[in-house]
């Protein structure tokens, strides 16, 4: 059997095909990630822990193999649960003390019980921003997971799926799924150098989610290797059904959009070589790269500051009789500003903006078509935690800079993939995605193996 010290260094997809060729077993599996779990320093990368269920789930996979009937290519691999997702038997606290002691979930979300139906074995639930609404990943009440990469000093984790990146990252769990609203899967899959795959609006049933904005949110994945997304996607979609993986197209000739404005500028010199060497290698694997004005971004933008954040007028919708109730300076002072901004905007606003994120959707569909968009994922690496921790001014222009490359996706419902693609300052990773238009999340997941190679950290 392989050595349980390597374990935790592998991919979901390779241990799902250790397990079916028995050369590890399920509980053994489980045993391993529970024991990193428990041993390791930061304890904030979780708020609670399913140990029971795990071992009650990996026994019934072992079980199964012996009977050579396992659910799927991820029977027995470990799975972990960003903390705004329903999982029986434990509050869902959406990062807030408010939620602390709620009552449990009776039930699992939808997709909960169908990578359970999978086969994969549930660890517990992480941590994240309150309410999911930051990209930097702080949380005052559960502690700020930190950031696993960081040599230097203590470095934010990413946000809001926060305990999510920090988890896979630090390999506590080969995968672990989180929500994305503005960024909040792929600015953690970029801070912790792991894979972030962003659906979009419709692709997984969000029964059993805790909302930030039911018009933005989404659910996504993060991972070690896009195969695991893609394992991931079809059991999150489905009842266990086993999906085998087929060849990755070819790469000469696919289109590959970079726009020139607003995302490429200001990046950390870093990011800024990793991007164009990335890009270089993609041209010598036959894509076509076109560096063209995207002009959806700039009127996205002027949309925004003319009339607001659709997202922050549905949380506040959501949560105003707390935060406007006795309770509601208990909120992170952060959240707690971000969300009451909306306060003063009108339905006018809302009805824009609207109107304007359907709009520049059609637009940029059309004008893309089969093609890709490419960009760094973030503009920098994770910065350092404690300035953020003391200085609220610095912390929102850094979160507001983090999430300007993200942000845009959601309005326009595109489905991303966010990959590694070397180092930067402090040898922190650095990371580019990928970005396709809804519905084409299975073309993206085939393409993005290819593309993820040839830019990963040392390629070429």
């Amino acid at each position: 059997m392989q050595s349980s010290t390597d374990l935790s260094s592998l991919s979901a997809t390779v241990l799902g095909s250790m397990l079916a060729r028995r050369e590890i077993d399920a509980i053994e599996l489980a045993e391993h990630f529970i024991r990193r779990i428990e041993n390791y320093s930061d304890q904030a990368v979780f708020t609670a822990t399913t140990f029971d269920r795990a071992r009650k789930e990996a026994a019934e996979s072992a079980e199964r193999y012996r009977r050579g009937a396992p659910r799927s290519a991820l029977d027995g691999v470990p799975v972990a649960w960003k903390d705004a997702i329903d999982v029986a038997g434990t509050p869902t606290t959406a990062g807030s003390a408010i939620y602390r002691h709620a009552d449990v979930a009776p039930v699992d979300a939808p997709i909960v019980a169908n990578l359970a139906a999978a086969g994969m074995v549930t660890l517990g639930k992480t941590n994240l921003s309150e309410f999911a609404y930051s990209a930097l990943g702080l949380n005052p009440h559960f502690g700020t997971p930190l950031n696993p990469l960081a040599q230097d000093v203590p470095r934010v984790p990413g946000g809001s799926s926060s305990g999510s990146g920090a988890a896979v990252g630090a390999r506590l769990v080969p995968v672990a799924i989180g929500t994305d609203t503005g960024g909040s899967v792929r600015v953690p899959a970029a801070f912790n150098g792991v894979v972030g795959y962003k659906t979009s609006e419709h692709r997984f049933d969000r029964t059993g989610v805790f909302p930030l904005s039911q018009t933005l949110d989404t659910v996504g994945v993060l991972a070690h290797q896009v195969s695991d997304c893609r394992l991931v996607d079809v059991a999150l979609r489905t009842s266990g059904t086993r999906q085998p993986a087929g060849a990755s197209p070819a790469l000469r000739g696919l289109a590959l959009i970079v726009p020139d404005n607003v995302v490429t500028e200001d990046l950390q010199p870093e990011v800024q070589r990793n991007f164009m060497e990335s890009l270089e290698r993609l041209k010598e694997a036959g894509v076509q790269v076109v560096w063209r004005a995207v002009p959806e971004l700039d009127e996205l933008e002027a949309l925004r500051a003319a009339h607001g954040v659709i997202a922050s007028a549905e949380a506040y919708c959501w949560h105003h009789d707390l935060l406007e109730g006795a309770r509601g300076r208990e909120v992170d002072p952060f959240v707690f500003r971000r969300i009451m901004a909306a306060k003063e905007m009108s339905a006018y606003d809302l009805l824009r903006l609207q109107q304007g994120r359907a709009r520049l959707s059609r637009s940029l569909s059309s004008s893309l078509g089969d093609g890709l968009l490419a960009m760094p994922t973030v503009a920098h690496v994770a910065p350092a935690l404690a300035p953020l921790e003391a200085d609220m001014r610095l912390f929102t222009a850094v979160n507001g800079k983090t999430i300007r490359n993200t942000l845009w996706a959601n309005m326009l419902n595109m489905c991303a993939l966010a990959v590694p693609n070397g180092v930067g300052e402090a040898r922190m990773p650095t990371s580019l995605a990928f970005y396709a238009v809804a519905g084409r999340e299975d073309s993206l997941l085939d393409l993005g193996q290819e593309l993820s190679l040839c830019v990963a950290p040392g390629a070429g």
